[in-house]
């Protein structure tokens, strides 16, 4: 008797277990057929709106965390005789930058629609003055500095010293003659609008054939400021 109980509890068990397998298999079934019917397109639409968002919330997080580009700096010159410049370059629309001379504030200006800005009338020091800009945001703190860019401030002539000839005026008995003097490293030197040659220690050297008579020959010596030396000779090739 105990025997046949058991088998019985058994078999009710074994009953609602299938129940419950054909209750899951069905409901799974019309899930699948939603899915088919309605729930495809409700599932793209869904999947769309996650990566809208997704990507909605990187460009604010980009736009509150990343600091501005660094701004660049541009000067046409290396150096200048002028004691005052206008320094300019291009930066990020929205920000403001501000200009450093020698790791000193020159100060603030906001970058224009067109993408630039322009610091005028910029009081230079003697010597090297070397800038750096940084772009600033009220939402995005600052940049990196800017690459440095260097700029001399010289007003003084270059130096001259001749060696031939070492007299304003004098007279050959040769056609040919060499010009030789010595200024400063870097600059140019041209003899009648004929350019000469300036090694490394500022020396240079031109030939010459002389004419008959009077040779006016004028010197001009140019550094890189703009500053000239200018010196006249008188040669008479006397044949």
């Amino acid at each position: 008797m105990a025997e046949f109980k058991r088998s019985r509890l058994i078999n009710k068990d074994d009953e609602n277990v299938t129940k419950k397998t054909v209750v899951l298999g069905v409901l799974t079934l019309l899930i699948f057929l939603f899915i088919a019917i309605f729930g495809l397109p409700i599932l793209i639409k869904f999947s769309i709106l996650l990566g809208d968002l997704r990507n909605k919330n990187s460009k604010e997080i980009k736009e509150k965390v990343l600091p501005p580009m660094p701004p660049r700096i541009v000067l046409p010159l290396e150096a200048t005789n002028s004691s005052r410049l206008s320094v300019g370059g291009f930066g990020e629309k929205g920000t403001m930058i501000e200009l450093l001379k020698n790791d000193l504030s020159v100060g603030k200006m906001e970058v224009s629609e067109t993408g630039d800005f322009s610091f005028n009338d910029i009081m230079l020091d003697m010597g090297e003055n070397t800038f750096t800009a940084i772009a600033l945001s009220a939402d995005r703190g600052s940049s990196e500095p800017s690459k440095q860019v260097t700029i001399a401030y010289d007003n003084e002539a270059p130096s001259l010293e001749m060696s031939n000839p070492k007299e304003d005026k004098l007279t050959v008995e040769s056609a040919d003659y060499d010009i030789i003097g010595k200024s400063e490293k870097g600059v140019s030197v041209t003899m009648n609008g004929r350019l000469a040659i300036v090694a490394d220690d500022g020396t240079f050297k031109l030939k010459f054939q002389l004419n008959a008579g009077k040779n006016e020959i004028e010197i001009v010596i140019k550094d890189k400021a703009g500053n000239e030396t200018k010196k006249k000779i008188e040669i008479t090739y006397d044949i």
